[in-house]
C-alpha cells in the first residue's frame, strides 16, 4: 500500500530559470534575435542585369536588346551547338551598391511606335521588377535606342551555310 498522505515540502522561493525568461520576453535562446539580421546578402550585377533585360523585353514596342553587333554575335552563337542559349543580359549593364542600382539599357524599337512612351513603359517595369525582386532601390534607368526595327526588314541573323 502506498502512503496518501501528503507531506510538507519546505517552502523555497520560486526561481525563474532563464529559459522561463526568455520565453517571457519572445526571445527564443537560439540564434538569438531577428533572422533578417543574421547575415548580408549580395547581388550580383548579372542577377539585376537578367531581371532588367527580361523586363525590358516585356514591353510592347521594344524589339530586341542591344546594338546591331552585339545582336548578330549573339545570333551566331545561338546557332553553334553549346553555344547557349539567347542572352538576357544582351543590351543590360548595371552597376550593383549595397542598396542601391543604377542600369543602362540599349534598345531597338519597332517602327511606328512613340519612343518616348516605350522608353517610359521600359523604365516603369524594369523599376518595378528590380525593386521588387531584389530590393535594391533603382536609381537610374538609362536607355539609348539604337534602332528602329522596319516592318521590311529581315532580323538581323546572319544566313547559314550549312544544311
Amino acid at each position: 500500500m502506498s502512503d496518501t498522505t501528503q507531506r510538507k515540502r519546505p517552502e523555497t522561493p520560486e526561481v525563474e530559470q532563464p529559459d522561463q525568461q526568455l520565453r517571457k520576453t519572445g526571445v527564443t535562446k537560439r540564434g538569438g534575435g531577428d533572422p533578417a539580421g543574421r547575415g548580408r546578402t549580395t547581388i550580383a550585377d548579372g542577377v539585376v542585369e537578367k531581371i532588367a533585360g527580361l523586363a525590358a523585353r516585356d514591353v510592347l514596342g521594344v524589339h530586341a536588346m542591344g546594338s546591331g553587333i552585339s545582336r548578330t554575335f549573339g545570333a551566331v552563337r545561338d546557332r553553334v551547338p553549346g553555344g547557349g542559349s539567347k542572352s538576357a543580359t544582351r543590351g543590360v549593364k548595371a552597376e550593383v551598391g549595397e542598396v542601391q542600382t543604377a542600369l543602362d539599357l540599349e534598345i531597338v524599337v519597332d517602327y511606328g511606335v512613340s519612343i518616348a512612351d516605350v522608353a517610359r513603359d521600359v523604365r516603369e517595369n524594369v523599376i518595378a521588377a528590380v525593386e521588387r525582386m531584389t530590393g535594391l532601390e533603382v536609381v537610374e534607368v538609362n536607355i539609348a535606342v539604337s534602332d528602329v526595327k522596319l516592318p521590311e526588314e529581315e532580323d538581323e541573323e546572319p544566313e547559314t551555310r550549312l544544311q
